[in-house]
C-alpha cells in the first residue's frame, strides 16, 4: 500500500472537470488499497480573474475522502507552508494536476520543495502544456513547472508532443487517455430526462455541454443550426454550461439567424446531479472545438452511451473514431451541419451507439493509475 497525495482542485470548489476528475482518481486509488489525501485550494483564482459566477460548491462534501483545503495560488508564503506540510506527510507519491501556466509558480514551488524529502515522487497529470488561450510567458512558466516534476502522464498524444518540445531533460512520460466520467449516476430514460429539464418530447436534441469558451466553437454550432440543410429537421440545440467569455457574440448570432425557437439556453453552472439528465435527453453531443487537447465532455458522453460529432482537432479524432462512435468533421458551420444531417437522415443513432459502447472500454481509471505508477517507477 502506498501513501499518495493529490495536489489539485477538489471540494469545496465546485465540481467542474478538474475537481470531478481528482476526486474520482482518489476513489480509484483508495479502492486499490492506497491511502490518499487531497490537498486543494483555499483560493484557486483571484475573483478578478475568475470568469464564472462562483468558484465554490453548493454540493455536499464527497464521502470517504480526506481533503485538506489550504493552498493559495497567489501567496508565495503559503506555497512554502503547504510544501512543508506535504513534505512531512512522507508520501510515496504526489500526483499534481497541471492545466494552466498561471498555476506554475504555485504548483511548481510546492512540488520542488516536496521532492526534497528524497522519498516522494512527483508525477504530473498534464491536461495541457500549451494552453488553448495563449498568453505571453506561458512557455517560461510551464518550463519552471516541468523542472520540478519527476514525470508526466498526458491525457492526449498532442499534449505528449507539446511536452517533448519543451522538456529538454527527457523525463519519464506516457500517454494515457482521459478515463470515463462514470460518477454522474446511471443512465436515465429519455422521458424522465425531458420531464426533469422541462423539454418537449416532440423534438430530438443536440447537446453542447460545459463551460463556454471561445475556442470551443459554440459560434460554429449556432451558425450550423441556421444552415438550410438541417433547417427542416425536428431538432433543437441545448446549450448547457456557464459562459466563461462574453455571451454577446453568441446571443447576436441567435438574434441575427432567427434561432430563438431552435436553441435552449441553460447557460448556468450545471450541478453533478443534473448531468445525467442533459446527456440522456440528447441524441447527439456536438463538440465543434476550434482547438483541443482532450475533452472531459467526450468521456461523459461515452459513459451515457451518446454518439458525438467532434471536430478534427487535437485528440478528439483519437477519442471518437469517425463512423464508429461518432462523426469527425472540420469546425465550420457547413461541415457541422452536414454531420448533423447525416446522423439524422441515415438514422445512425443505433449504429454509432453500439460503437460508443465498444469504444468506452478503452477508457478505464485502472489504466490511468497503472500509467501513473509506471512513470513514478513504482510498478
Amino acid at each position: 500500500m502506498a501513501k499518495i497525495i493529490i495536489l489539485g482542485s477538489a471540494y469545496p470548489l465546485r465540481a467542474g472537470g478538474l475537481s470531478t476528475f481528482n476526486e474520482r482518481l482518489a476513489v480509484e486509488f483508495q479502492e486499490m488499497g492506497h491511502e490518499v489525501i487531497i490537498y486543494t485550494f483555499s483560493l484557486q483564482y483571484p475573483s478578478l480573474f475568475f470568469p464564472g459566477k462562483t468558484q465554490y460548491a453548493i454540493r455536499p462534501a464527497p464521502k470517504d475522502l480526506t481533503i485538506k483545503v489550504c493552498v493559495n495560488s497567489i501567496n508565495p508564503f503559503n506555497w512554502f507552508k503547504v510544501a512543508a506540510k506535504i513534505r512531512r506527510e512522507n508520501a510515496d507519491l504526489m500526483v499534481v494536476r497541471y492545466w494552466l501556466p498561471f498555476m506554475a509558480p504555485c504548483l511548481g514551488t510546492i512540488a520542488g520543495r516536496v521532492r526534497k524529502n528524497r522519498k516522494t515522487r512527483v508525477v504530473t497529470i498534464a491536461d495541457n502544456i500549451i494552453p488553448h488561450e495563449k498568453r505571453p510567458g506561458d512557455k517560461l512558466l510551464t518550463s519552471y513547472y516541468i523542472k520540478r516534476s519527476d514525470g508526466f502522464v498526458t491525457l492526449s498524444r498532442s499534449v505528449l508532443k507539446d511536452l517533448e518540445d519543451i522538456d529538454k531533460d527527457n523525463k519519464p512520460r506516457i500517454f494515457s487517455p482521459h478515463p470515463l466520467y462514470d460518477n454522474f449516476g446511471d443512465k436515465m430514460s429519455r422521458e424522465d430526462s425531458l420531464k426533469l429539464l422541462k423539454l418537449s418530447p416532440d423534438y430530438r436534441y443536440l447537446l453542447f455541454f460545459g463551460f463556454i469558451r471561445d475556442y470551443k466553437g459554440l459560434d460554429v454550432l449556432l451558425k450550423a443550426m441556421a444552415e438550410p440543410e438541417i433547417d427542416d429537421l425536428p431538432i433543437r440545440l441545448i446549450v448547457a454550461g456557464e459562459f466563461y467569455s462574453s455571451d454577446q457574440p453568441y446571443l447576436k448570432i441567435i438574434r441575427e439567424k432567427g434561432l430563438g425557437g431552435k436553441v435552449v439556453l441553460h447557460t448556468h453552472f450545471i450541478p453533478n446531479e443534473l448531468v445525467a439528465a442533459y446527456f440522456c435527453a440528447s441524441d447527439l453531443v456536438v463538440q465543434p472545438y476550434k482547438d483541443a487537447t482532450q475533452s472531459g465532455v467526450t468521456q461523459v458522453a461515452y459513459h451515457f452511451g451518446i454518439p458525438m460529432v467532434v471536430s478534427n482537432v487535437g485528440a478528439l479524432p483519437e477519442m471518437v473514431p469517425n463512423m464508429v462512435a461518432g462523426l469527425v468533421v472540420r469546425p465550420t458551420p457547413a461541415h457541422v451541419a452536414g454531420a448533423i444531417y447525416k446522423f439524422f437522415s441515415r438514422n445512425l443513432a443505433e449504429e454509432l451507439g453500439k460503437g460508443v459502447e465498444k469504444q468506452k472500454l478503452r477508457f478505464s481509471w485502472k489504466h490511468l493509475v497503472e500509467a501513473i505508477f509506471q512513470v513514478a517507477g513504482k510498478k
